[in-house]
């Protein structure tokens, strides 16, 4: 793989180029890229968050990731994975069966970009743990199966995989993303998602999104 090789970015953004070193892992952040659906602003967040109900995390009695089906065909030969791979990468080039085989991504939660697929994980941004413990306990399967597959929603995002994985099912009183450029906007899509489906928070958690809200 090149390294130092420099690519156009999106016509969005006018004259906006970035030099990426393609060897594996980099630091800078593209000026821009796709991404995932725009969450509501903080304003309307804060208004949105007042709203939630507030009440104790529910068990996890019961829970199992079946119960959100995932990830579903969503046009073609493409599911959900890699309809948001397509969606959230730079130059992706993808084969017959929809498998992205090459291009770059930018891991918004560490700001760290990769040039295989393999190293991305999409993440639920309201983990289906959470949703669970928040009320998708009481949803049907069709209506769990669309909040696992949401594209129209800030609720599905390519990342590093083990920032993923260190994520789990953590709220965000627990976990943030370590790169603080992006925390108004996750916090942002966090409410917009609670909000859309109904979910609930709970205090610690209500807390932690206003503290970072108030500072958007």
């Amino acid at each position: 793989m090149p390294v130092g090789k420099v690519y156009a970015r999106r016509v969005a953004v006018l004259a906006s180029t970035a030099a990426l070193t393609l060897t594996g892992l980099v630091t800078t952040a593209p000026s821009a890229q796709a991404a995932m659906p725009t969450p509501v602003s903080a304003a309307t967040a804060r208004t949105y968050l007042a709203a939630l109900t507030v009440k104790a995390e529910g068990s996890l009695t019961g829970y199992n990731r079946d119960l959100f089906p995932h990830w579903i065909t969503q046009s073609g030969a493409c599911n959900t994975r890699e309809t948001v791979l397509k969606r959230d990468g730079s130059g992706v080039v993808t084969d017959s069966s929809c498998a992205s085989v090459s291009g770059s991504w930018y891991s918004q939660y560490d700001g760290a970009t990769w040039t295989a697929a393999s190293d991305l994980d999409i993440d639920h941004v309201v983990a289906l743990a959470e949703a669970w413990r928040s009320g998708a306990n009481s949803w049907s399967t069709s209506q769990r199966q669309a909040f696992a597959n949401d594209l129209s929603r800030p609720q599905l995002i390519a990342v590093t995989d083990n920032v993923n994985q260190a994520k789990s099912d953590l709220d965000p009183a627990k976990w943030l993303p370590s790169r603080t450029a992006y925390r108004c906007t996750y916090a942002r899509a966090w409410v917009h998602v609670k909000h859309h489906y109904g979910l609930s928070v709970d205090s610690a958690e209500k807390s932690a999104l206003q503290s970072v809200l108030n500072g958007c």
